[in-house]
């Protein structure tokens, strides 16, 4: 795994449970994303050797650099479970303690860990701890909200904890954890957390275009941000940005695009699962591509009665001829 560097040109892929898995990785970076995020992947899960979490660790030497987020909230699992993964050769990592699913706070998980920082700080220094094993040198990251309850505003201190002990970067979404997604995500306190650390800091929450990217670096000052939502519309959001930042036009997503970044997609979903399985989950994803559009109904409709790639693709071939939908 290539090492990178954290910079406001360089947009970064979230951690996205059901959607960043390796071929839609490798579909972003394909289209101008810096660094990726792997899924959450559970720690306990690796520890008792799951094969559904197991799976979730699938890369490949193109699908670099990459970052994989672990979750879990017992200390005593991550050493162990570190030792295997560097021994595997991943080497950049992340403390995911901004989940805010109910699943996942059940078992302190996520979120959950903002409730008790000595135990968030505690599992963060065993990872810092174990991935400096790797040759290379590891790094590790740590991605929390402002705080578990409204208001409760712990996101300062943390940061600054895990400062002290070694961690890499931070990155926060400016919501709490109780918010879940609604509201508004709070760029000022991006700003805030900028201004009292010294190691980077990546900002995630409401980033849905390349312009709300620029906006939001301009605004807060922070080193990178990370898109979510808006590469799940659109995995071309990454060049767009660049674009963006860069002050040249910004083009818009076209039928031809779109059924180019679909394909693509597929394709990648073919040569590096090819299953039952992820035929399934690739014709669930694909109608998220085309939201907006006309007929969209029909079109979800005519993927679910695809039974194998070849009609797969014989559907998507009619995105070219659909049009926005009127408002």
């Amino acid at each position: 795994m290539n090492a990178f560097s954290i910079t406001p040109s360089e947009p970064w892929l979230a951690p996205l449970a059901g959607y960043s898995d390796l071929p839609f990785r490798l579909l972003c970076q394909q289209y101008g994303c810096a660094v990726t995020n792997s899924e959450m992947v559970s720690v306990k899960g690796l520890h008792f050797q799951s094969s559904g979490t197991v799976r979730l660790l699938q890369t490949c030497p193109e699908d670099s650099p990459m970052v994989l987020q672990l979750f879990g909230s017992e200390p005593e699992l991550f050493g162990p479970v570190m030792e295997q993964l560097v021994e595997q050769g991943f080497r950049n990592f992340d403390l995911n303690a901004g989940c805010p699913v109910r699943k996942v706070l059940k078992s302190g998980s996520g979120c959950g860990l903002m409730r008790d920082l000595d135990l968030l700080v505690s599992i963060a220094k065993v990872m810092v701890r174990k991935a400096a094993a790797h040759p290379d040198g590891g790094r590790v990251g740590v991605k929390f909200r402002l705080g578990f309850e409204n208001g409760d505003d712990r996101f300062i201190e943390l940061a600054q904890r895990l400062e002290d002990i070694g961690v890499d970067w931070v990155t926060m979404h400016p919501r709490y954890g109780k918010q879940m997604f609604t509201g508004d995500a709070d760029w000022s306190r991006l700003k805030e957390l900028k201004e009292a650390v010294s190691i980077p800091v990546v900002g995630s929450g409401d980033l849905y275009t390349a312009h709300d990217g620029v906006r939001c670096l301009e605004t807060t000052g922070i080193d990178a941000i990370m898109f979510a939502r808006g590469a799940m519309f659109d995995p071309a959001i990454f060049n767009r940005f660049r674009d963006a930042f860069a002050g040249r036009p910004v083009s818009s997503m076209d039928g031809e695009q779109l059924i180019q970044i679909v394909r693509e997609h597929i394709r990648l979903t073919r040569k590096y699962e090819g299953t039952e399985r992820s035929f399934r989950k690739i014709r669930s994803i694909i109608p998220r591509y085309a939201k907006g559009l006309e007929g969209i109904r029909a079109f979800r409709n005519d993927l679910v009665a695809c039974e194998n790639w070849e009609e797969l693709d014989e559907v998507v071939s009619t995105i070219r001829d659909m049009r926005p939908a009127e408002r």
